[in-house]
């Protein structure tokens, strides 16, 4: 109950954090820029993170610790642990969507919004790695692992 209602506060805060990208904000301008299109621009479903993958659109970045990749990984993922990313960012591509994500919220959430404000146009996975890898269970991921090997 409270690690719920912890995430709950934390996705409103990182509500706040606006719609913009392709040039440094503030926090504070980046707040003042909030409404709701950009509540809904900030996440991305993982059929649709798929697909953006697929079509080279999309750069997803698995934000765990080393030891939490190393235990189990997305093969896609580029793994930039949150704490690394300030000194890792020239490594995302600033013409794709970065993806952030992680099991639950809490971090990819803080990554997406830090991610905003450096002029990056970057979303969050709400369903997280664990909702990723279920969707990619079955068909869809021997589809997918497929595509990706061309």
């Amino acid at each position: 109950m409270i690690k719920k209602f912890a995430i709950t506060i934390l996705i409103m805060i990182c509500a706040y954090f606006g719609n913009a990208y392709a040039e440094e904000l503030s926090f504070e301008k980046y707040i003042s820029n909030f409404d709701y299109k950009a509540r809904i621009d900030m996440k991305i479903e993982s059929a649709e993170l798929v697909k953006g993958i697929k079509e080279g659109k999309i750069q997803l970045i698995d934000i765990r610790f080393k030891e939490e990749f190393e235990a189990w990984r997305m093969g896609f993922a580029i793994n930039i642990p949150l704490n690394e990313l300030p000194a890792r960012i020239g490594e995302l591509a600033k013409d794709k969507i970065i993806v952030t994500a992680c099991p639950h919220m809490d971090r990819s959430i803080l990554a997406m919004a830090y991610l905003r404000t450096k002029g990056f146009h970057s979303k969050y996975l709400p369903d997280g790695l664990v909702g990723l890898a279920e969707y990619l269970r079955g068909d869809k991921a021997r589809e997918f692992i497929q595509q990706s090997n061309k």
